[in-house]
Formats: C-alpha cells, structure tokens, sequence
C-alpha cells in the first residue's frame, strides 16, 4: 500500500477520514543505545495517520504497528474495525522516512530497538494530543511490529517516557529476542500465532507469555488451528519466496540495561550488534529462505473477534 511519505489521507470505509501528523522518534542502533545512552541514538520522524469514532469525546486509542511488508490494507481494516467499536486508531509507517520499502529479506535496515521506540515515541506524543483518552491508549503489533509493541511494553519502566500502555496485542510477533526479566507493570498482554506459521516460532511466543506472567505480568498466548503466518490478510495462502527467516534459532535474551546476552557464550556485551546475532543464526544453520503468508477458511473473522475482545475488554469499551 502506499506509504504515507505522499501525504495521502486514508478515508476508511465507514467514511472516517485519517488526520496526518508526524511521529519525533529516534534510531538507536540497539537495545543497549536506547535504554543506556538514548541521548546518542539518532534522532527521525515517522509520519503516522489517526482515525477518530465519529461522536465520542476523548475515546481510547490502539496505535497500529505494521509489519515486514509496511501499511497493508488489513491493518486499515483493523483501524475500520476500532472505529466502529468507539475506540481511536492510530497507524504509524516506520519505513517512509527511513527510505526503506520491505524488510522481508532483510531486517537489519534498522534495529528493532528503533522498531520499539516508535512504539513508546507515538504513545508519548498521543498522550498529549487532546482528542484521545490518555490513560487508555494500547499498542498493536504484526510479525515485526508484534516484535516492537512486546518489547515496547518491557521498555517502559526503562525509558525516560512516563506514559504507560494499558495494554499489548501481538500478532505472530517475532519473539526472537526477549528480556531476561520481561517486566510489563499492569500493561495487559495477550498474543496470537498459528500453529502452521514459518516465519515465528510458536513455541518461542509461548514462552515469552509464560515470562511475562512468571514476573507479574497479565499475559495470554492463543493459538490458532491451521494458520499460517498474517492470517488476519484477505489474501490467499502463497510463497514469499524472499523471505530471509530464523524460526529454529535460539532466543537472544537482554539485560535491563539493553546488552544482548549471546546464546553460546552467554555473555552480555553492550557491543553486540542485532544484525551480528542474526549472522550467528543463520551461519548456525537456522536460516530459511522463503515463507508462506495469507488466510483460508475464516480465519480472519476468528483473528478479528479475537482482536476486538480484547481490546474491548481492556480498553473498557
């Protein structure tokens, strides 16, 4: 779908139209830049569309994190469907001005870490924007941005941001890399994965779910039957023959202080690159290339009520 660099306002179906704004984020190189010396981390823009229920004064608000293949039409249904239900939608485009298009065959065009600072950088901006609850605002992730929304949530009680996500809903996040101790606070947790999916680990999704709960954390993994990977897409089940995946390899935890803690060694350097972990991945014999992606059945209603539950529930709508 078209980015958002050419300023083009989305009108949804239910005729809300989006109001255009600019996101002040930043790029750290790592975890360890964003959490240690934010200060460092080169400072961007992202450009970010929101969509306001028609009626409601001050409604909650989902922010909508995209995944490897940027702004797709599921997720302005995803924003069509919260509108309708009197909740505000806000979708971000992390790629525009990073002059990056897809990062299926490559994710180390920015760090995740930038990914999970977007997440925290629109939440703290939104707070401030009149028109929205600031107490009720939660984050929504898919594949890559299901990775930044988790790791956002972990990174609150580590950041300079004073704001707090009411809650997370991850979809077939990347779980690849975890914090040892993936304290959320009272962020409301919950993911979704198929049970068919090539591009993440639902094992990986599991385990994450059962840390955050193991340190306080309200968290819930579901598992769908039959689905593959962005099965909430209109789209038919088909071979992303680029696709440069991992699933198999072993879990890259962090400290707190954002080191990456190497899965041979052991050891935690504040050093390590992203993309040198991933390298290690694939030279281990864990990388894959190509995917499948798409739907069958009715397998995007399911992940819609799915979604629309929960935030309905967390949100208190």
């Amino acid at each position: 779908m078209t980015l958002f660099l050419d300023q083009s306002v989305i009108q949804l179906n239910n005729g809300i139209q989006g109001e255009m704004w600019t996101v002040k984020t930043a790029n750290p190189v790592n975890f360890y830049q964003a959490l240690s010396a934010p200060n460092k981390a080169p400072k961007t823009t992202i450009y970010a569309q929101n969509f306001l229920p028609k009626g409601i004064e001050k409604p909650p608000a989902v922010i909508i994190v995209p995944g490897s293949m940027g702004v797709a039409p599921s997720h302005v249904l995803k924003a069509e469907l919260l509108t309708q239900a009197g909740i505000a939608a806000c979708i971000i485009d992390p790629f525009g001005t990073r002059g990056v298009s897809s990062t299926v065959s490559n994710q180390a065009q920015y760090s995740f870490a930038a990914s999970a600072w977007d997440v925290l950088a629109t939440l703290d901006q939104l707070t401030h924007q009149a028109h929205v609850d600031p107490c009720r605002i939660g984050a929504q992730g898919h594949s890559r941005g299901g990775s930044a929304v988790l790791s956002a949530a972990c990174m609150q009680r580590l950041t300079k941001f004073e704001t707090r996500l009411s809650g997370v809903y991850a979809a077939y996040p990347w779980c690849g890399q975890q914090f040892l101790l993936p304290q959320v606070d009272n962020t409301k947790v919950r993911s979704i994965i198929g049970d068919q999916d090539e591009w993440t680990l639902p094992q990986q999704v599991q385990a994450h779910m059962q840390a955050i709960r193991l340190c306080g954390g309200d968290a819930s993994c579901r598992i769908v039957a039959g689905a593959h990977h962005s099965f909430d897409r209109e789209t038919p089940i088909e071979i992303t023959a680029d696709a440069s995946v991992s699933p198999g390899a072993p879990t890259i935890y962090l400290q707190d202080n954002g080191a990456y803690i190497h899965p041979v060694t052991g050891e935690a350097n504040p050093e390590t690159s992203e993309r040198e972990l991933m390298l290690y991945g694939i030279k281990a014999g864990y990388g894959v290339r190509g995917a499948r992606i798409g739907t069958s059945d009715n397998l995007v209603q399911t992940f819609n009520e799915d979604m629309m539950g929960f935030w309905r529930g967390c949100l208190q709508t």
